[in-house]
């Protein structure tokens, strides 16, 4: 039979004052006077005084914690209908082997919450294949054409929120608060209701998203966002020790730290257990309080979503060569500032940070959890457990650090970073930016950009084409899309020129391409602009910068 092995644990702290009557000698003669009168066995070890109390732990596995070798047992309970919440960021950090176990279980009609949803045939996408899923709460579907096509088919129930908000609900549900305030999608179909939830075979909308209830604080609108519990958790750890206390390795934080938190019962798998006492107190991620189950992962494939080196030659088809993005990216690469902390979308954006001078330091940001973006790996270099918010292989510069989601968004929305540059389909004349969805077609998720686009603190800037691919503009007086954020863009860059944005005047046409015309501008804008009296020439950065 297993029997703990039991330590000593002194409390210097209460080795002071110990003159008599002092009131730490009271307060241990209280505690004496307590246990007495309850008969503590004699057997027991009593508090020596007055240098410490004597407390004792096992130093093994903590009782309250399960720990298994099958996957499958693991997952024990999870029925029909339940409600579960699936750590990790796109591929990294998922529970490849707890998301394989409840394929082999069987069990159907599955509320998941999840950040996004993987790709067809690995993570959650096992589960949307195998017809499992039921309802899916995340923020971005990726590339996962199957999810996609369930959706628009009627066949899965799917609630889009913004990234942050999701971090920020589950982070709720796991500390008892039942709702909060948020600047987040305020002026979007997240606030006003109407979002698609469920089709009919045919096409028709059944269900759509309830309006947010609305209050002002000191001058900004604010929407109420409900929290998120569910019936289980099921988590991607790097460590644990035998007492259930769990680390985590690289950006695999994300998601897996808040869920882990919000759920009845929570099962970590893991890649090592080790012996208690080998986490220092202060270097463990999550408290064993919070974890039910514990199994080491059987095997791991962890599975790269975007594998991007710095020494691979471009894939072909590749746009970064052509000469209109590389002028908007050395035009964008100009925003950056000495010492700014920055947030850098997928695509032109990230490019631009190739141009950031080696004379200054740029903080990057990443929503998933990365502080101190640095260049592609190597190819030798390259880390599954380190990607970006585009789900990129990374690496991070001497200084950097991780963390989880939901702080990563607490920055994000409380103000801490100066820039946020991204893409976008639409903006319009007075700021507002559409880049999540075309109703009916394309459905993406609109990920963490309503929450980038939400401080009044952060400047944001849209890197785009002027134009569509059929020649249709994308600033227009109005957007027809699906908003991101209402009235928050202060800068616009394309091939053609820069405008800056007045919330409440419009738009200012302050750079022009030396091979565009004023004229050919207005035919390609879809709204008025005024022009500046010292209209420039579109700046470049200098590569030796």
């Amino acid at each position: 039979m297993w029997k703990p092995r039991m330590v000593h644990l002194a409390f210097p702290s209460l080795s002071r004052s110990w003159e008599p009557g002092g009131s730490r000698t009271m307060a241990a003669l209280r505690l004496l006077a307590w246990a007495f009168s309850r008969r503590v066995s004699a057997h027991r070890p009593r508090p020596t005084l007055p240098h410490h109390l004597i407390r004792h732990y096992p130093t093994t596995r903590c009782g309250k914690v399960k720990f298994y070798t099958d996957p499958v047992k693991a997952v024990e309970g999870i029925k029909d209908g339940a409600s579960v919440m699936l750590g990790g960021f796109g591929l990294c950090g998922i529970p490849e082997n707890l998301i394989g176990a409840l394929k082999t279980k069987g069990v159907k009609d599955l509320k998941i919450i999840s950040s996004n949803v993987g790709v067809d045939d690995f993570g959650l996408g096992i589960l949307l294949a195998s017809k499992q899923v039921r309802r899916v709460v995340c923020s971005y579907l990726g590339e996962n054409k199957l999810c996609e096509q369930l959706y628009l088919a009627g066949k899965l129930e799917l609630e889009m929120t913004p990234q942050g908000t999701l971090a920020e609900r589950i982070r709720a549900g796991g500390t008892g608060v039942p709702a909060f305030y948020t600047p987040t999608g305020y002026g979007t179909q997240v606030q006003e209701g109407g979002v698609p939830i469920r089709y009919s075979p045919e096409g028709h909308l059944i269900t759509l998203s309830q309006p947010r209830e609305v209050r002002e604080f000191e001058g900004q609108h604010h929407l109420l966002e409900r929290a998120i519990r569910a019936d289980f958790a099921l988590i991607k750890g790097w460590k644990a020790d035998r007492s259930g206390n769990v680390i985590f390795r690289g950006s695999a934080r994300n998601f897996n730290v808040p869920m882990c938190k919000a759920a009845d019962i929570s099962v970590v798998e893991v890649e090592e257990i080790v012996d208690v006492g080998t986490f220092a107190p202060e270097d463990i991620h999550i408290p064993n309080i919070y974890v039910k189950r514990v199994i080491k992962g059987p095997r791991f494939e962890k599975r790269i979503e975007r594998l991007t080196t710095r020494d691979s030659p471009p894939a072909p088809g590749s746009k970064d060569q052509d000469p209109k993005r590389t002028r908007i990216i050395k035009r964008a690469a100009l925003e950056f500032k000495d010492g700014m902390y920055a947030n850098l979308g997928i695509g032109i954006p990230v490019l631009a940070s190739n141009y950031i001078s080696p004379k200054m330091t740029v903080y990057l940001h990443s929503e998933n959890g990365i502080l101190g973006l640095g260049p592609f790996p190597l190819k030798k270099e390259v880390d599954p457990d380190i990607i970006n918010a585009g789900k990129q292989t990374v690496t991070v510069i001497p200084g950097g650090c991780f963390f989880a989601s939901d702080d990563s968004f607490a920055m994000i929305r409380g103000g801490h970073i100066q820039l946020t540059m991204l893409g976008a389909m639409q903006v319009s004349k007075y700021g507002d930016l559409a880049n999540w969805m075309v109703p009916g077609k394309k459905v993406k998720g609109m990920g963490g950009a309503m929450d980038l686009v939400s401080s009044k603190k952060t400047k944001v800037v849209v890197t785009m084409e002027h134009c569509t691919k059929t020649k249709q503009p994308k600033i227009l007086e109005k957007c027809t899309m699906p908003l991101t954020g209402k009235s928050c863009v202060d800068l616009i860059i394309t091939e053609k020129a820069v405008f800056e944005v007045d919330r409440s005047k419009g738009l200012k046409l302050v750079e022009l391409w030396e091979g565009s015309s004023l004229d050919e501008v207005k035919a390609t804008t879809g709204c008025s602009f005024k022009v500046c009296p010292n209209l420039k020439p579109m700046q470049q950065i200098k590569s030796d910068a």
